[in-house]
This record gives C-alpha cells, sequence and structure tokens, in this order.
C-alpha cells in the first residue's frame, strides 16, 4: 500500500509498505478520507507526541470496514466508520475519571500509531464510531468537531447568548458553528476578509480584527475563545468577557509561551477561564452535529486531493486561502 511517511523529524516521503493485517480486536479499514490538522504539522517538527518516527501521520480519518480481526463483532465488510484516535492506558487517573485525552502516557493513531495518511489502517476495534450512509469527506470531520464538543464540555449548564472566537481558521470555524447550533450569537473575529465571508456564509457574525465593531464589544460576551494559538491573542480575553463569563483557550500555544493576566480582574468579574484539549469520545456526538448541520458543511472542505500531493503539502505548505485540506481516495 501507499503511504505517507514521517521517517524523521522535517523528513516526509511517499513509500510502499506492508498491507496491514488485523489482529485480535482490531479491524482493517481503507481510508476514504483523512483531514490534515496543525498538529500533523508539529508531530513532523517534533513539538507534539512522542516523535514515534517512522510515523505514518493523520489523525482525522474516515474508512471503510475490509476485514476483521479475531473476536470482533458489531462491524460488517462494507461499514463506514470514523477513527476515534486517542489511546488511553486505562489505569491512570485521568482514564479513571474518563478523561482519557486527559491520559498520563496518552497515544493516538497518527501520533505514536500509524494513522490515517495510508491507503489501509489497522485500527482496535473500540476506537471505530459508525457512520452509515455519511459523506467519508464530512464524517473525517468528526474528528476536529470532537474536539470543539470537548471544549465547550466545561460550559455545561452556563448561559451563551454571544460567543466571540479568535480565529477563523477550520477548527474556529467549527467551534462558531458548534455554538449557533447551540442556540448562541456566535462571532468570529480574524484578519483574513475570505475566512469572515465564509463565517457569514455559514451564518455566524463576522468582525476584522482591530475594528471599532470589535471594540464595542467589550466587557460584551458571555465566552471568549482564543482559536488562534496566538499569545497575544490568548491575553486580550479578558477584555471581551462579560462580567460573569467565560473565557476559553481553544488554540494551541507555543509551550514556553507566557501572558500576563490580572487575577484581581478575574476575581472582581467573576470570571471563568478554561483550557481544554484533544477530544474526549465524542465522535458519535459529533457526527450527530455534523448530520444536524447538512451538506453545506462541505463548504469548510476546500481542497481534496490525492495521497502524493497531500505529502507534498507537508513541505511546501498548505495552498493560499485553504480551509480544511483533505486527502480524499474516493
Amino acid at each position: 500500500m501507499q503511504a505517507i511517511v514521517f521517517r524523521q523529524g522535517g523528513q516526509v516521503a511517499v513509500e510502499t509498505l506492508a498491507d496491514p493485517e488485523p489482529g485480535p480486536g482490531e479491524v482493517l479499514i481503507a481510508v476514504r478520507a483523512s483531514g490534515i490538522c496543525h498538529t500533523d504539522i508539529e508531530i513532523l517538527r517534533g513539538n507534539y507526541g512522542a516523535s514515534a518516527f517512522p510515523l505514518v501521520p493523520g489523525h482525522e480519518y474516515a474508512g471503510e470496514v475490509l476485514a476483521l480481526g479475531a473476536g470482533v463483532t458489531g462491524f460488517a465488510a462494507g461499514d463506514l466508520v470514523v477513527v476515534d484516535p486517542n489511546i488511553g492506558c486505562g489505569t491512570c487517573p485521568g482514564c479513571r475519571a474518563g478523561r482519557v485525552n486527559l491520559c498520563e502516557s496518552l497515544g493516538a493513531y497518527g501520533v505514536t500509531r500509524n494513522g490515517g495518511f495510508a491507503e489501509r489502517c489497522v485500527v482496535r476495534a473500540d476506537a471505530l464510531v459508525p457512520a452509515p450512509g455519511m459523506d467519508p469527506a464530512l464524517a473525517a470531520l468528526a474528528e476536529p468537531m470532537g474536539c470543539v464538543l470537548n471544549g465547550l464540555s466545561p460550559l455545561a449548564g452556563r448561559r451563551i447568548d454571544r460567543a466571540l472566537v479568535f480565529g477563523a481558521g477550520p477548527i474556529g470555524m467549527l467551534m462558531g458553528i458548534a455554538l449557533r447550533q447551540r442556540g448562541a450569537e456566535a462571532i468570529m473575529v480574524d484578519l483574513d476578509e475570505d475566512r469572515l465571508a465564509m463565517a457569514a456564509e455559514f451564518g455566524l457574525g463576522a468582525l476584522a480584527q482591530g475594528t471599532a465593531e470589535l471594540d464595542r464589544l467589550r466587557h460584551g460576551c458571555d465566552l471568549a475563545v482564543d482559536a488562534t494559538g496566538v499569545p497575544a491573542v490568548a491575553a486580550r480575553l479578558p477584555e471581551y468577557a462579560a462580567n460573569g463569563g467565560n473565557m476559553l483557550y481553544f488554540g494551541v500555544c507555543p509551550p514556553a509561551a507566557r501572558i500576563e493576566i490580572s487575577p484581581f480582574e478575574i476575581f472582581r468579574r467573576q470570571l471563568s477561564l478554561f483550557g481544554t484539549h484533544s477530544l474526549n469520545h465524542n465522535i458519535a456526538e459529533a457526527l450527530e452535529v455534523i448530520q444536524a448541520c447538512g451538506p453545506g458543511l462541505g463548504r469548510l472542505i476546500t481542497h481534496r486531493l490525492p495521497l502524493p500531493e497531500v505529502a507534498r503539502l507537508f513541505g511546501a505548505g498548505t495552498p493560499r486561502g485553504a480551509m480544511k485540506v483533505l486527502m480524499d481516495t474516493e
């Protein structure tokens, strides 16, 4: 089979690998769609995960069942499935609390085990979620949408009428769409006019950074979200959270970055600050949200490319104006 391989940090190649075979409790799938995530770039650079090279990357993917390993039931050849990538140890405090994303030795398909940028992949049966009748490209959005749903989980029971999301890239846009589905007025903030135009097409508010309209939202939002990973943006969330409001660090800032926040302001204005990491068994719910959005969500996918072209992008960067880029084998 053909696969994209991170041979070592900074080195990408398309290689011919032996077709994998499912062992007990495993399923062999033919990958139908696999999305590029910025995390993949950080894995390649050696900045995320265990640098488990050589590695087939890809943790946002959907595929078709080809064969079942011993003891596997509940799936049949031809079933469309989505991979829930996180692999917990099952014994650490995070796992025992039901938070696999906080596992002390967290692994993941495409991070510590071969993932979805290949023609075929072997996955544990308990990591697969059925997606019958769905477009595989839309089904592959379930992992990032699952991250969004985990990001919103600390807000359960809190009233969010207006939300401000900084960063209208693919993951930020999914955050805005999910908030709108929950009945909130979701406003996207970005420097890119094309991304703001897309936000408006999805029925979201759209404001350019540094405008008077944005200034008028100071202390006016029930939720302020950083989906940029830019420390200077993350530092400004308290400016936009209303008294009693919420702030979410959802973008991935550099590990060494530091910002200043006033403890007195958090205390006096009774602000809540959250951070969330990855997803936590949210794939099934994410598929429901994606189906509720309808096929129009596919506008978020701007490029569907064959495997060799995806490999090239890891070195050259994503195309100008790209939103979600998929490896598409259909």
